[in-house]
């Protein structure tokens, strides 16, 4: 990864939209969030927005998110008005990903978030996504009853990310994942 992020660094004005929005979700997806990757980048990405298909934008927002790198010359007002021009264009995919954006945007008390009716409906595509409980998180909850424990399974928070399970434990609520 490191030797990928050096050779994108050296050619990043010669990345197109696309290329660069599938390099930073590459890097993101794999969990390899590289910074001085994404911070070398905002300028060319900021610079191929307009042309950024609905797909690009929404991996694009997400990437940045997870790498936890902000930049007011990407995240702007530009930026959110390309997403809104394509609001109808995204799939549900594309859809979550912006709220997984909108959220990481609000817990930096940023300005620059998607209007509330696209946001809620960006929230609203992320709750309704398919739950899977794997065979581990059924082995965990029901060595948490057999010990006296008396877990709360698939709980949904306000930010619409569900935990595998909650329960009391000296008396505070605690999150199981």
């Amino acid at each position: 990864f490191r030797g990928i992020a050096e050779s994108a660094i050296t050619a990043k004005d010669d990345f197109t939209s696309q290329g660069i929005s599938n390099l930073l979700w590459a890097f993101s997806a794999a969990g390899y969030p590289d910074q001085h990757l994404f911070q070398s980048l905002t300028t060319a990405t900021s610079s191929v927005l307009q042309e950024s298909g609905h797909q690009s934008l929404a991996n694009i927002a997400w990437a940045y998110a997870v790498a936890n790198v902000d930049d007011n010359m990407l995240f702007n007002e530009e930026f959110v008005s390309a997403c809104v021009d394509k609001q109808h264009e995204f799939d549900y995919q594309g859809l979550r990903q912006l709220h997984q954006w909108n959220l990481w945007r609000k817990e930096l008390e940023s300005d620059i978030v998607l209007p509330q009716d696209f946001g809620r409906r960006c929230y609203n595509e992320f709750i309704n996504q398919s739950l899977i409980i794997s065979n581990l998180q059924k082995e965990v909850t029901s060595v948490l009853h057999s010990v006296g424990l008396a877990p709360d399974v698939e709980v949904q928070t306000k930010s619409g990310y569900v935990l595998d399970a909650t329960l009391i434990c000296n008396g505070k609520v605690v999150g199981v994942e």
